[in-house]
């Protein structure tokens, strides 16, 4: 079966855009990206509270760092149920809690696909983040020799 769906800014938006007749006869409303939507916990509650629809929610719950991203774990407590879907470690196979991002980018919101962001397990993860800082200090003692040069 085959939904249409949209592209909001807002989730309060979402009841004027489908319009308030076709938004009676949902029984099921489903968000993904859930991390970028600030009025997440509001909409949640409305929607599954008062008009008593089942919400199914995608996000991240977590950024490349391992910080809280947007408010997915804030409407945990209104759940019936919560399910962690992981991938695959690219490098070993086992299963991916983390994110581990190839690029030098600082930045929260990084848009990117497999060119920017690698699913690696506990292992690689904190591998990587040790091999991360280790060339970040490399390239520091290299620009402070640099700058000594003349």
């Amino acid at each position: 079966m085959k939904l249409p769906c949209w592209a909001l800014a807002n989730l309060s938006s979402f009841r004027q855009k489908i319009g308030p007749d076709a938004y009676d006869q949902l029984d099921v409303i489903g968000i993904d990206e859930a991390q970028f939507f600030e009025d997440l916990y509001d909409f949640c509650c409305e929607a599954a509270d008062h008009d008593g629809k089942t919400v199914i929610v995608a996000g991240l719950d977590g950024d490349y760092l391992r910080r809280s991203f947007g408010s997915v774990l804030n409407i945990i407590p209104l759940a019936n149920s919560v399910t962690k879907l992981t991938a695959r470690c690219e490098l070993c196979g086992k299963r991916a809690f983390f994110t581990l991002r190839k690029t030098d980018e600082t930045e929260t919101e990084l848009i990117g696909g497999a060119e920017v962001y690698m699913p690696v397990c506990r292992q690689h993860y904190v591998d990587g983040q040790v091999a991360i800082g280790a060339a970040r200090s490399v390239l520091e003692s290299k620009k402070l020799e640099c700058g000594t040069c003349s």
